[in-house]
């Protein structure tokens, strides 16, 4: 009875998957949302069932991805059944949150990066720098449409960017990494909470505190940048300014953390909270120095003790 209980709810699993996998390839607008609504058959199954039998869901969730979008589609599968199992067996294993985003953005980015290099190994393609390119030549044929010559420091500018983005590609895919998990336990944990799977709960924004030795890292990462200043395109530039983005990313968010701090002790309103987001994307560098300063001089037990 039991068997046949796990076989039904793994097959139940199976539908639902193939229903929003349908949805997420063929409607366009519901699609968006299906799409990231894709992990939680296996989250769900996973949290509930040994990790064998999660293995069997996945092994259903490659095949079926492959006979409805064919080969192209299997590397959504696999980050999507990889992404959901950990979760799951994170959730049964009472992992935090934290811990879970950790472990799930980790999962996304070996993804990223082996289907990433299979796609350069054995198709010969490089979706970014291809991507790139195209972006390059569009703007080249965009003038010549017009009937007019390229502005030379629009090119230039151009060209940095470009340089730039294929420099920062191991942070990008971080980020990219880190968004999805995010998003996928965001609109999926509620979910599994209403159909009963004890899931756990972030902490308030307002109490996100990075470890005090991210500002060191931040601060030696920043010094190595000024004293060796490596050449374009060296190694030790493409490891330094990509620990050095990731950090001062890491920063910002610190300081985005006590800003909301600071207005829940002022009492603001959430239209406010909105407001302050808002204008704290073109102010980046500033909300990184409060990043800075917070975790520093430990801004947040002094505002404490003065209230």
């Amino acid at each position: 009875m039991k068997n046949t209980r796990v076989l039904t709810e793994g097959a139940l699993m199976l539908a639902i998957y193939t229903v929003l996998l349908l949805l997420s390839l063929y409607v366009p607008l519901i699609g968006s949302v299906a799409f990231f609504l894709l992990p939680l058959p296996v989250m769900m199954y996973s949290a509930k069932h040994p990790l064998p039998q999660a293995l069997f869901l996945f092994v259903g969730v490659i095949l079926i991805s492959g006979l409805l979008g064919g080969i192209l589609t299997l590397p959504l599968a696999f980050a999507i059944g990889t992404t959901g199992i950990v979760i799951g067996w994170g959730i049964k294993a009472k992992f935090d949150k934290m811990r879970l985003l950790m472990a799930s953005s980790l999962t996304l980015l070996l993804n990223i990066v082996v289907w990433y290099a299979i796609s350069i190994a054995f198709f010969n393609m490089n979706i970014v720098e291809d991507s790139l390119e195209q972006s390059k030549t569009m703007y080249h044929s965009l003038f010549e449409k017009l009937g007019q010559q390229p502005d030379k420091e629009i090119i230039d500018s151009l060209e940095s960017s470009v340089s730039l983005i294929q420099t920062l590609m191991p942070t990008l895919f971080l980020g990219m990494a880190v968004f999805l998990a995010l998003f996928f336990m965001i609109i999926n944990f509620p979910i599994m909470k209403r159909l009963g799977v004890d899931v756990p709960a972030f902490q308030p924004f307002r109490e996100w505190k990075l470890p005090k030795s991210i500002l060191w890292y931040y601060l030696v990462t920043l010094v190595l940048t000024i004293v060796l200043q490596p050449e374009k395109g060296t190694y030790i530039y493409t490891a330094l300014i990509n620990v050095l983005y990731v950090l001062q990313s890491l920063m910002a968010v610190q300081g985005l953390s006590f800003l909301y701090f600071y207005s829940y002790t002022k009492g603001w309103s959430k239209g406010i909270l909105i407001l302050i987001t808002i204008i704290s994307i073109p102010l980046l560098y500033l909300v990184r120095i409060l990043g800075i300063i917070d975790l520093g001089f430990d801004l947040r037990q002094r505002l404490q003790r003065k209230s």
